[in-house]
């Protein structure tokens, strides 16, 4: 049985539910790969303008108030086969942003394209084929179950709602998904309570990739997980990955377990992105102040620096609320660079080098979008008390060497078109200038042999 699972982790038996099953399902060969539609690189998800406000109503007659803007305008796109990694601290509206892209809630505004298709505003008769493409993984794996159903009817659960007969029948299928997620099939008829944390989260695992998702949105997957449970659930996700080419979009608060699955990863920070960028360069040379904030939190593991003096950035005071979020950039009420342009106008995601977008006007490691306005606010006389000297110095290390690595880069490009240039140009100049000269020296070696054979013939006469 073992044997027969692992020969078979790379594929998915193919699916027949009648008029709704498409034709790459039943293929040839009885198997179809998860992400069958979706080649590598290309746009699989796109997101633009996304909001979310929650209404706050008061009264008897329950009158809108105010609003919680959970997501305010999210913009950013992921491709096939990445792992999209979304941090920020709790209440910056991650989690919502999760359940709008899954249409598990209703976006206030904005648009989201699945495939190039418009899902934004499916209906449950839309949305019920979407749910095949589109699964997501809870963040709590113990109120994600439901107690009363064993882990065959909570697993099978997806092919009975979609209509979906799997070859072989639903406990056959069931049984080789456990075993897919390290579980072990004869566990069919147990309960959840009688599971562990990760064998809960790995139940939750099969659940999502029971219907051959080509998303998986993963809500805080081993948050709630002990160190050991934690690293063998981002293995097996990161197995699943590579064996079955899916595409996840991870939300989590440990940076290094984002780190080590995403490739790109994205800041957020009160409902807006702040930062997106690849995984190195974010990690490298972070260009906002928050993004360097929680870079600065993450543990090192050194033994040697035990003794040394902490670089970790302080902010000052909480998250501001979501319903009456700050003016301008949301950040200037904690930022330690802010100034007035900062606080009256809000900063675009702009990408400032080649896939590193930021939305800041003082960016770190990086030329200043602003430098005309220099003083700063009183929010970030006092924010600068807190963050080291050794933190800034080591900022404006970065930003040097940063600035230096982008002159090289540009003096390189420029050199090497200039060479591509040079050759051709350099063969006809020398063409042209070679070619009269050796002209000049035939000629006068032409010259040189008539005078010779003049003298020669004067000679003879002479002699004569």
């Amino acid at each position: 049985m073992s044997e027969n699972a692992e020969d078979k982790a790379v594929s998915i038996p193919a699916q027949s539910d009648g008029a709704e099953a498409s034709s790459t399902d039943t293929k040839a060969s009885g198997t179809a790969t998860l992400s069958k539609d979706a080649a590598p690189g290309e746009t699989l998800l796109k997101v633009t303008g996304l909001q979310k406000h929650f209404p706050i109503k008061k009264g008897l007659l329950q009158r809108q108030v105010g609003a919680v803007r959970a997501v305010d305008g999210l913009d950013f796109e992921v491709r096939s086969g990445e792992t999209l990694g979304v941090v920020g601290e709790s209440g910056c509206g991650k989690s919502t942003m999760g359940r709008l892209i899954t249409r598990l809630l209703e976006p206030t505004a904005g648009k989201i394209e699945f495939e190039g298709k418009d899902i934004t505003h499916l209906g449950v008769s839309g949305m019920r084929p979407m749910r095949r493409d589109v699964q997501m993984i809870f963040q709590d794996p113990y109120s994600s179950l439901n107690p009363r159903h064993t882990i065959g009817t909570i697993v099978g659960a997806p092919f009975r709602l979609q209509g979906v007969e799997p070859e072989g029948g639903v406990k056959k299928e069931v049984q080789r998904l456990l075993s897919v997620v390290g579980l072990n099939p004869e566990h069919y008829n147990r309960y959840p309570h009688e599971f562990s944390g990760g064998q809960r989260q790995r139940i939750g695992i099969a659940r999502a990739l029971a219907l051959k998702p080509k998303l998986v949105v993963a809500d805080e997957p081993v948050s709630a997980l002990d160190v050991s449970i934690q690293a063998q659930v981002v293995n097996l996700m990161d197995d699943l990955q590579e064996e079955l080419g899916l595409t996840y979009v991870i939300i989590a608060h440990d940076l290094s377990v984002v780190r080590h699955v995403s490739d790109r990863i994205a800041v957020m920070y009160l409902g807006k992105i702040v930062e997106l960028a690849d995984r190195d360069s974010l990690y490298r040379a972070p260009m906002h102040p928050y993004t360097k904030a929680l870079m600065s939190a993450v543990p090192i593991p050194d033994p040697r620096r035990k003794s040394a003096k902490s670089e970790r950035i302080l902010l000052k005071g909480d998250v501001p609320s979501p319903i009456a979020p700050p003016s301008g950039c949301r950040f200037h009420t904690r930022c330690w660079k802010a100034t007035e342009i900062c606080r009256t106008t809000e900063p675009v995601l702009l990408e400032l080098q080649p896939g590193q977008r930021v939305a800041c006007h003082h960016p770190e490691n990086f030329e200043d979008q602003a430098p005309q306005d220099t003083v700063l606010l009183t929010a970030a006389k006092e924010a600068a008390e807190l963050v080291a000297d050794e933190v800034l110095a080591e900022s404006a290390e970065t930003s040097a060497a940063v600035a230096a690595e982008l002159a090289e880069e540009t003096a390189e490009a420029s050199a090497e078109a200039s060479a591509a240039d040079t050759p051709a140009d350099t063969a006809e100049e020398s063409a042209r200038e070679n070619t009269p000269a050796e002209a000049s020296d035939a000629g006068s070696d032409s010259e040189a042999g008539s005078a010779t054979g003049s003298e020669t013939e004067s000679q003879e006469s002479t002699d004569k």
